[in-house]
């Protein structure tokens, strides 16, 4: 691996860091602040302190320093994470500890969102709207016990305001950034109207309503937009322009021994594709044209039911119940668009994906009321019914609408073996109405030491079922064969986790260091693999392994006025397959390191942030060829390293009733990164040595007008 010296030192700096930092003593006379309360994965709400597993928290307060208004805009400076964008889609999906979005949950309040084909992964980030967020939960390595199935890298837990401390809140606030050099009103750029309004109706009930749009007018770069008609293929967009609209709603109730929550949401989305081929249309008779293209809208709808219920029985037994109805869709509307008198002709509308889901769980625990153990037992079930055109249309004949439903039954036990030593045991039995039933466990400990140091290990098991597409896929033509594979099993795998966390004080300096070690094995993963040579045939199989080791160091440092975070991560990625005795099993590795500082003026209600995280080089390989036995040659390709900058300056006026956000996205004009040595033939072939990364450096302001009474 080649890897700029001083990125390494530093490296190292900070995985030695904690060491030296674990000698420091908190003052005597320093009071502990009350620690963060969590909810993911846990039997009960809790303090970061006494959980079990390792929680990562995002505040509300860094999603308004970055004016995040989806989580692509806020989680892509963590580390072990990436956000991936794409430009023809219009989605930003995630990488989390090299596995892609379909190996992780993204719940909102406990259970898992919906997408266009999937329960909780295959998620789409910009679509996930942070206007009524209070914090986002994260927890690594694998969660099958808890949350099922898809949960092998980890579980991201979106949990949404449900209090205000006045009467009423209302909130209005405008946002306009530019997209990359490219900024007009309306046409250019990105523009974010939102508005909420919350009431608390009585003691123990409250009510919430928010409503924001989010317009994103596309990326030109090179390109000339919709109204082009020379056919030169310059007609669209680099970046597809599209425009979203969230709606939410909440009703909270609050008494003594129960919490009843029903959240409803309905978000759409519209991408506007612009194709690059123009017809000129020529009338011979009166020799003019009327240049037409073939365009298309994907418009997505989506529908959230949720009921949270929680609370305390006469007899002290806590429980909890989840229930949840959602429907996601994405319609396909196919015209012929005459460019210059913007007529439409030869229109047609279909359904293009569609999931449609029901969700339930519950548990309950304290049924002893033994201060030395606790058990939690419970149920989880879910139905999905999903629907794929680009998966199905031609090889059935039709649509193909397939159900899939899951039973689960899981308990586990915290044993405390003393109070700073806890265990936890957990097994899940999981029927799957198309693969065989899954027995997945875990087990994770808890020791709080002295002098400020805190152990946590975990190891637990989950597996991935197929996507809709990997089992179904069909796309055949003239130079393409690529198929899905109805006999796939799912994929299985485990993780394992250590982490060591020192916290320290000096007088009024918080001192917080962390090492983590982590490894993740997953077998018979799923690949798009050659099945023949001649004719060139691609089909999903199982047919080989995925193996992650990692070591992170995580640093901060704060005052009354700073707070500064430095980290690292270096992992050690092998995809193995064991059908090919030409291929290469070694592991590649990566390093990635992150920093980012805050420091805030109370006088003056302004706080400055600045974020900044390094993506080392990435090695990767590939079967470039092979020869009429099926044997694959395989080589190496690099994506270079590349940076990102992001700065932002929020102010408060008049007691904070008016807010104002002004910062910079992707300082540093990274737009694509080299790749060398990638394919050049074949199904996943590329034009260019160039990954894609973004459109370049952008800016925004953002005005929030904040009234409460």
């Amino acid at each position: 691996m080649s890897l700029n010296k001083n990125y390494i030192t530093l490296y190292f700096l900070l995985f030695f860091s904690s060491l030296s930092f674990s000698q420091i003593k908190k003052d005597s006379t320093e009071v502990e602040q009350l620690e963060e309360v969590v909810v993911t994965g846990q039997y009960n709400a809790q303090s970061i302190k006494k959980s079990v597993h390792n929680v990562i928290v995002i505040k509300r307060e860094q999603i308004e320093q970055q004016a995040a208004n989806n989580l692509a805009d806020l989680l892509n400076f963590n580390l072990n994470l990436n956000i991936i964008a794409n430009a023809q889609t219009g989605k930003s999906n995630i990488s989390f500890f090299g596995l892609d979005e379909q190996y992780f949950n993204i719940l909102i309040d406990n259970i898992p969102l919906v997408s266009d084909n999937g329960l909780g992964n295959n998620t789409d980030l910009t679509q996930i709207n942070l206007d009524d967020v209070e914090r986002i939960e994260i927890v690594e390595g694998a969660m099958g016990v808890e949350y099922g199935a898809n949960a092998i890298s980890g579980v991201i837990n979106i949990i949404t305001k449900k209090s205000i401390t006045t009467d009423w809140q209302i909130q209005a606030s405008l946002q306009e950034e530019t997209v990359g050099n490219e900024y007009a009103w309306f046409d250019e750029g990105r523009h974010i109207q939102s508005i909420n309004v919350a009431h608390n109706i009585n003691e123990k009930l409250f009510a919430r309503v928010g409503v924001n749009r989010n317009q994103f007018a596309g990326f030109f770069d090179n390109r000339q937009g919709k109204d082009y008609y020379q056919n030169d293929g310059l007609r669209g967009y680099e970046w597809l322009p599209k425009t979203q609209l969230n709606t939410n709603a909440l009703v909270h109730y609050k008494a003594k021994k129960i919490r009843i929550n029903y959240r409803f949401e309905y978000f759409n989305e519209a991408l506007n594709y612009y194709d690059a081929t123009v017809r000129p249309n020529i009338d011979v008779t009166t020799q003019t044209s009327n240049p037409s293209a073939t365009d298309r809208i994907y418009n997505t709808n989506r529908f959230v039911n949720n009921i949270n219920l929680s609370g305390k029985m006469d007899n002290g037994v806590n429980y909890k119940a989840n229930f949840s109805y959602q429907q996601q869709k994405r319609d396909l509307n196919i015209f012929n668009y005459y460019i210059v008198t913007e007529n439409k002709t030869d229109e047609t509308e279909e359904t293009y994906q569609s999931t449609k889901v029901f969700f339930s769980n519950a548990s309950v625990n304290n049924l002893f009321k033994k201060e030395k153990y606790n058990f939690q037992l419970g149920y989880d079930t879910r139905y999905i019914e999903g629907f794929d055109t680009q998966a199905t249309g031609e090889q059935f004949e039709g649509d193909k609408t397939l159900s899939i439903y899951s039973l689960a039954a899981f308990g586990s036990a915290e044993y405390k073996v003393t109070n700073a030593f806890s265990l936890r045991p957990g097994l899940r039995y999981e029927y799957n109405s198309k693969f065989n039933a899954k027995l997945l466990g875990s087990f994770s400990a808890r020791y709080l030491m002295s002098h400020g140091f805190e152990l946590r290990g975990s190891l637990g098991s989950s597996y991935r079922t197929p996507s809709f597409e990997e089992l179904y896929y069909y796309f055949v033509d003239s130079n393409h064969d690529v198929q899905g594979n109805e006999n796939l099993d799912p994929e299985n795998g485990y993780s394992a986790f250590l982490n060591l966390k020192k916290r320290s004080w000096i007088h009024d300096v918080s001192l917080v260091n962390t090492i983590k070690l982590s490894y993740i094995d997953l077998d018979d993963k799923i690949e798009l693999a050659v099945v023949n040579t001649t004719p060139l045939q691609y089909k999903y199989i199982n047919i080989d392994a995925y193996k992650l080791w990692g070591i992170t160091s995580e640093n901060a440092i704060k005052t009354e006025h700073w707070t500064f975070n430095l980290g690292a991560t270096l992992q050690g990625v092998s995809r193995i397959i064991n059908t090919d005795e030409n291929a290469k099993n070694d592991f590649l590795y990566a390093l990635q390191l992150n920093t980012s500082a805050t420091y805030t003026i109370p006088k003056w209600d302004t706080a400055f942030t600045v974020l900044l995280k390094y993506n080392g080089e990435q090695e990767n390989y590939f079967a470039s060829s092979s020869d009429a036995d099926g044997n694959s040659a395989y080589t190496k390709e690099t994506t270079e390293a590349y940076g990102l900058l992001d700065a932002s300056i929020k102010k408060s006026f008049f007691n904070n009733t008016l807010q104002t956000t002004i910062g910079g996205r992707n300082l540093l004009d990274i737009t694509s990164v080299a790749v060398n040595n990638s394919s050049t033939e074949g199904t996943h072939s590329s034009s260019d040595n160039n990954l894609l990364l973004g459109y370049g450096r952008s800016f925004y302001i953002k005005l929030l007008y904040n009234l409460n009474f």
